[in-house]
């Protein structure tokens, strides 16, 4: 077999993230020699998943050299040990780095069938949204208790069967879904609010109390406080969690991909790529890219372990390729953690609907203003993603608590210790009169791009090409994502049929055998 250095590669990919393995993916069929390499010993870039060693070993990493990481200030804490469940082996894990929630209508999910890797991936509900609510007598969050859930109504039968929403206020909130069900065609209701806050759109033209504003709010996913999540911003995203329940069974809107979440469709695009042809590395990152003559078609690239690679396209994003890209400045800094809990958390996962399937995530929103913090007394919303054991991330009798806020530093962590401590201490967990313990904790924060940038970016030579930086974003945008991959793949691909992105027919049978060669 020629070595990396002697072949002429059509197609170099830096980075197994998710768009540059959806690439691959695409070019699994077109008979290019793509050649796709990984820096990390690990597929999924910024939304890898990670056993216990695995990520305790990430966080030395990060620390140790954070240069071009959007990752910074990893923390790993144990609590004290107590009588009860322990932690399992550490191959038992696997935690997600981001945490995404994938809606029944994203493009990504036809895609996955129309390429023909939906086979090899499995994707589970996402039962009920909770909004934490600090009880009058006791706000305060930081010393137990003080609060309780209130679970988000998921139409028109959980609204008029909820006892705690008097019938004038049913009757406002059923008028402003109607209204969310077909607003693209009413636009003249809401384009004076466009850039006003959402809060102020519900309050005033539809008489919704603020009281039922956090529920909706919950349901954009939005970072930001209510006075900055703008009508414009607000509208599609309740208008698409609605249109997304019953898509693929009754009572839920989301799902999330089993065993690691977004990197589990990483690595099946990236062995969908090595049974094309394809071959991937990891490990073996880009250091230099050569300046090309203006005339030359071809890009030479060095790798890590000293092969030099001969290519038409170098495809990856800022962090794989060196010197390529200039920085955005459009980056803020977000606090993130995941914890593994001892209990199953049931109370949250309760059954969606007569013949639903059994929901394996759950997410919990914390208001602006709910959680007493020090330093914060309009805090931004935290969100707690909690899986059970069924996603495959933890042991069975666990769950795992992924949360995220737009703050960082000192006030990031304490936001998001407070909202697990309350969490913890507002579900009912039966036979037991003290909240359940937290074996492990990860904080850390994610540097990403306020906003979605729109299209691709070319660097200064036509044939390396950039993904834009991450968006933060809780909602996965499979539309978006798809988009920027089938721009580069048209550019690659200039005589294929457009609409034959991603329409593969089935393959001949493959052994078990055959793909395990491939990833070897």
């Amino acid at each position: 077999m020629e070595s990396l250095s002697e072949t002429e590669w059509d197609v170099l990919i830096a980075g197994t993230g998710l768009e540059q393995s959806l690439l691959a993916l695409a070019l699994s069929r077109s008979g290019k020699k793509v050649l796709h390499v990984d820096k990390n010993d690990f597929y999924g870039g910024s939304t890898a998943a990670f056993s216990l060693q695995e990520a305790e070993e990430w966080a030395q990493r990060v620390n140790q050299d954070e240069a071009k990481s959007p990752f910074k200030q990893v923390a790993v804490t144990k609590p004290d040990a107590v009588d009860g469940p322990k932690l399992s082996a550490s191959r038992t894990y696997s935690l997600s780095l981001s945490p995404n929630l994938v809606y029944t209508r994203s493009a990504i999910l036809p895609t996955l069938v129309s390429s023909k890797v939906y086979r090899q991936l499995e994707f589970l509900a996402v039962g009920s949204w909770w909004v934490y609510s600090p009880n009058d007598s006791s706000p305060e969050t930081g010393t137990g208790g003080g609060g309780h859930l209130n679970k988000v109504p998921s139409g028109r039968e959980d609204i008029f069967g909820d006892d705690s929403i008097d019938f004038k206020a049913k009757r406002l909130l059923m008028k402003f879904l109607r209204f969310v069900a077909d607003y693209e065609n009413q636009e003249e209701v809401w384009q004076e609010y466009r850039s006003r806050s959402f809060s102020d759109f519900l309050e005033e033209v539809f008489k919704v109390p603020r009281t039922l504003h956090a529920p909706l709010l919950a349901l954009t996913l939005s970072l930001d406080t209510p006075q900055n999540t703008t009508t414009e911003f607000a509208l599609p995203r309740v208008a698409n969690h609605l249109r997304s329940i019953g898509v693929f069974g009754p009572g839920f809107a989301c799902v999330i991909p089993k065993w690691g979440g977004l990197a589990e469709i990483s690595q099946v695009a990236c062995r969908a790529q090595a049974v094309g042809g394809g071959i991937y590395v990891l490990g073996q990152g880009i250091t230099t890219i050569d300046k090309p003559e203006d005339e030359t078609p071809e890009i030479t690239a060095h790798l890590k372990e000293g092969d030099t690679i001969k290519t038409k396209w170098v495809v990856g994003t800022d962090e794989d390729l060196p010197s390529q890209v200039e920085a955005t400045s459009d980056v803020a800094s977000y606090s993130r953690s995941i914890s593994i809990v001892a209990s199953k958390l049931e109370s949250l996962f309760s059954p969606l609907a007569e013949g639903a399937p059994a929901p394996a995530g759950a997410v919990v929103s914390f208001p602006t203003g709910s959680l007493t913090v020090e330093g914060s007394a309009e805090h931004p919303p935290v969100y707690v993603f909690v899986h059970t054991s069924d996603t495959g991330e933890c042991p069975a009798g666990q769950c795992v608590l992924y949360s995220t806020t737009s703050v960082s530093g000192e006030l990031g962590v304490a936001l998001l210790s407070a909202a697990e401590h309350a969490l913890l201490h507002s579900v009912n967990i039966s036979g037991s009169s003290s909240a359940p313990h937290t074996l492990w904790r990860m904080h850390y924060e994610q540097h990403a791009a306020k906003t979605a940038t729109p299209a691709s970016l070319t660097t200064s030579n036509a044939r390396i090409l950039a993904f834009p930086p991450q968006h933060m974003d809780l909602k996965f945008d499979g539309a978006a994502a798809l988009d920027l991959v089938k721009d580069i793949w048209q550019r690659m691909e200039p005589d294929a049929e457009k609409d034959g992105f991603m329409m593969f027919e089935d393959r001949e049978a493959v052994s078990e055998e055959e793909y395990l060669d491939d990833e070897a």
